[in-house]
């Protein structure tokens, strides 16, 4: 497929524009059907709420606040000086297209709109439509028009989910300025325009055609307002490190001697590997969320999961296209001259990295435990961790939503702003019950609506604020206490009570969820690397990083540390689902990096079987990309503090600190030292669990240093002339070995050569079991070299083909070590020699 994306290019690159602008033209026309969910079933909230729906359905539209209050010598907000400047607003904004009603204060059945000190009033604007539907200059001039009824001493405010869209930043600013950051770091890693736009380009393409395809999602299903947020985040963070890992991988292997299409196809079939399997264990951890059977949860699994599709399929088909576009020129001018001057480059790695894990290898013990006191150091907030939900105020004090919520709470008491809705079904007597209430501890005030459809809702204004832990203890108060005690049916509903619950049962399934994730990566891990003590390692790290960074989340948006040098407002509980969508991205992302990591080191300790020669030269030839694309994660995600969404700049701080904690802390300096100090038994897996497991190829097996080097006689000048002729391949599966071995995994490498001496390239070396099962398959390099990973010693089939020869294979036997086979490939067969 990377070839003939390579040699298409031209009708690749015009499908996936089309199909752009094809899902933008359709969203643009269809709009948006946003929907946010967070009713839960079996709760006591969402009784309360069914039962409200249908003794009072709702307004079609949305109810948003105009508050004012008045001070100095201003008098009572019931003078004639202050209703002659808001009463002619109010007339205003109620005859302007699009308002349905607006209800205000000075009516007499409407006195309680005023505060007791007579200083604070409310009116209460009802739009046609829901809040993202409204158009934004209506909104505009609503606030405009009642805040133009300001005078010194009268202030007013506006509140409400409608205002609170004309104080969101433009949207795309923050992607915008992630793709910015992103394209600096990409320039000074690539020194070149060219290979630095290929990233953006795919990644953009990828999320583009997401966010187009979940508008269109909105109308059949329910997707909350924060979905496409969180879709664009991680579409941007995978989408550019994606093509990073490919293009590096690509520009490598220009940089050692390979013909452009050559080197684009070779990384798309071991890089591009790689992609897929961490863009499928993203979408495996993404949909581990329906684990938490929360609706609110399943449009963010579909709208993220999307993106990151997309964003994998613009990597594996768009990127070598564009890769064909450039040929050549995915080098800078000056690693073109020196390539033509020099020659291709070295295997070896050198450089700084080179010199880090040299330096991890000498210091493992010091360096693992500095890590983990990093570590435990940042993970300590967490166990103050409380899930609760955001709302207007926590928003920055300048804007007009936090204003209002402020004047409201002031005005009316901390609780007014998220009061609690009593639903006592069955038309019983609910006096007793709202004297009751009234008496206890935590309540403002309480008072009965009139019933409607044999159902009464008793209305409780708490005395604590929505996000304090005494409204909670109010709820579970009534709950437990009060309502049992009065000996009738009610439920406590209401949107503080709704969040609590869904807080509560996250709490509940979040250890299932962790549970789940953290064993699906084992087990992926288990069959990718043939290794026990890996996966473990690697589960034990994702626990580490998600408990730093969550501890870092808690310091910040809880504890309010750094919140007015970012600006994103005032400190609160963290939001409730943004543990598991952390959780999820998280798993995916580290699965990334240590994928890309114990791969490069897989390699080596097969070709080596040298634990410590494996680990150091997987980190001297990985950390640097690592590095690299975890600060482009940082940079996209940290760019959405400008999102305007306080559940936006949750998720992006927590994802930029466990990306930074991830790729700096624990890829680059614990898991390379606990490998160290491990030693051989990282690779160790029990010979009965061998023969059970499904063979997983991340990458095919190929040298990453360079040909083999081989000692004896036939290194250079030929083959033993006595070759044995073997059997056609295909009779390979009749040809059944009597025995095979267990223990640890090897290879077998060599050189391909013609009868007259000559390296053989692109030749295929396939290593077959005893029952007939490929195990790996590898092309041979320009000097001739292969290398096939074997998964233990035993007895099995090397079949080896070559255009314009015979297909030929023979039984081999390998030992506990590295089998040295030099191979002759004639015009009757080919002749393995030892």
């Amino acid at each position: 497929m990377a070839r003939w994306c390579y040699r298409h290019r031209l009708v690749v690159l015009v499908l996936w524009v089309g199909a752009l602008f094809g899902l933008g033209a359709a969203g643009t026309s269809a709009g948006t059907d946003y929907s946010n969910v967070f009713s839960l079933p079996d709760t006591d909230s969402k009784q309360a709420y069914d039962l409200m729906t249908k003794a009072f359905p709702r307004s079609s539209g949305d109810t948003d606040t105009v508050v004012w209050r008045s001070s100095g010598d201003a008098g009572p907000v019931t003078d004639t000086a202050v209703r002659s400047r808001i009463e002619p607003a109010l007339k205003e904004i109620a005859g302007m297209r699009g308002v349905g009603e607006v209800v205000g204060p000075y009516d007499a059945k409407n006195a309680t709109q005023i505060s007791r000190d007579g200083r604070t009033a409310f009116a209460q604007i009802t739009f046609t439509d829901q809040a993202n539907e409204v158009p934004k200059d209506l909104v505009q001039k609503v606030v405009d028009t009642a805040q133009g009824a300001e005078r010194d001493g009268l202030q007013v405010e506006l509140g409400g989910q409608a205002i609170t869209r004309i104080q969101e930043p433009p949207t795309g600013v923050s992607e915008v300025v992630g793709i910015a950051a992103a394209a600096v770091v990409l320039f000074l890693a690539f020194g070149s325009l060219f290979a630095m736009l290929l990233p953006i380009v795919v990644a953009i393409m990828g999320v583009g055609s997401g966010m187009m395809a979940t508008m269109l999602l909105s109308h059949v299903t329910n997707v909350p307002e924060v979905a496409p947020l969180l879709g664009s985040l991680i579409g941007l963070g995978v989408g550019i490190d994606y093509a990073l890992f490919i293009v590096t991988r690509h520009r490598r292997g220009i940089q050692r001697g390979l013909e452009p299409e050559e080197s684009a196809v070779r990384a798309l079939n071991t890089s591009g590997r790689a992609v897929l399997f961490a863009g499928g264990t993203v979408c495996i951890a993404l949909a581990g969320m329906l684990v938490m059977n929360l609706r609110f949860l399943d449009g963010v699994v579909i709208a993220t999961s999307l993106t990151v599709v997309l964003s994998v399929l613009a990597a594996v088909t768009l990127l070598p296209a564009l890769l064909g576009l450039l040929g050549p020129r995915v080098l800078s001018r000056k690693q073109r001259r020196k390539l033509a001057g020099a020659g291709p480059d070295p295997a070896e790695a050198s450089g700084p990295a080179a010199r880090w894990s040299a330096y991890v290898q000498e210091r493992p013990r010091s360096i693992a435990a500095m890590a983990l006191v990093v570590m435990a150091v940042l993970a300590l907030p967490v166990l103050s961790l409380r899930l609760g939900a955001t709302d207007q105020g926590n928003n920055q004090e300048s804007t007009t939503t936090r204003q209002a919520y402020d004047l409201l709470a002031e005005g009316f008491g901390p609780g007014f702003n998220g009061p609690l809705q009593v639903v006592v079904p069955g038309g019983a007597d609910t006096t007793e019950l709202v004297r009751t209430i009234r008496a206890t501890d935590g309540v403002a005030q309480a008072a009965a609506a009139p019933p409607a459809g044999g159902i009464t809702v008793i209305q409780v204004v708490p005395k604590t604020s929505p996000q304090s832990v005494g409204t909670d203890r109010l709820i579970d108060r009534l709950r437990d206490d009060v309502i049992p005690e009065a000996g009738v049916e009610a439920h406590v509903g209401g949107v503080t009570a709704v969040f609590k619950d869904f807080a509560s049962v996250t709490g509940d399934r979040l250890p299932y969820f962790v549970g789940a994730i953290i064993g699906l990566g084992f087990l992926l891990l288990l069959i990718a690397f043939r290794s026990l003590v890996v996966p473990l390692t690697a589960a034990l790290m994702n626990l580490i990083a998600a408990a730093a960074s969550f501890g870092v989340l808690v310091a910040v948006f809880q504890w309010g540390w750094g919140t007015e040098f970012l600006g994103i407002g005032k400190e609160g509980p963290i939001t409730a689902f943004l543990p598991v969508i952390m959780l999820s991205l998280l798993f995916g992302l580290s699965m990334d990096y240590q994928v890309f990591l114990v791969s490069r080191m897989h390699e080596e300790w097969v070709h080596t079987g040298d634990n410590a020669r494996a680990v150091r030269v997987g980190l001297a030839e990985t950390s640097r990309v690592i590095n690299c694309a975890a600060l482009i994660m940082i940079c996209v995600f940290s760019a959405f503090v400008l999102s305007g969404d306080m559940e936006g700049a949750m998720a992006g701080i927590g994802l930029a600190a466990a990306v930074a904690l991830d790729a700096f802390i624990l890829r680059t300096a614990l898991v390379p030292a606990a490998m160290h100090l491990l030693g051989r038994s990282n690779w160790w897996l029990p010979g009965w669990l061998e023969g059970r497991l499904p063979h997983l190829a991340v990458e095919p097996a190929e040298s990453p240093t360079g040909p083999t080097k081989i000692t004896g006689p036939n290194k250079n000048t030929g083959f033993d002339k006595n070759t044995e002729h073997i059997k056609t391949t295909e009779h390979i599966k009749a040809a059944e070995p009597e025995t095979s071995g267990t223990g640890g995994a090897t290879v077998i490498h060599g050189f391909l050569r013609t009868a007259d001496g000559d390296p053989l390239a692109g030749a295929s070396v396939t290593l077959v079991s005893r029952g007939g099962r490929q195990l790996d398959r590898v092309t041979s390099i320009a000097d001739g070299s292969y290398i096939v990973s074997v998964p233990a010693p035993g007895a099995y089939i090397l079949a080896v083909t070559a255009r314009g020869l015979a297909s030929r294979a023979h039984h081999v036997t390998v030992g506990g070590g590295p089998l040295v086979y030099d191979v002759e490939l004639t015009d009757d067969g080919a002749g393995l020699v030892n």
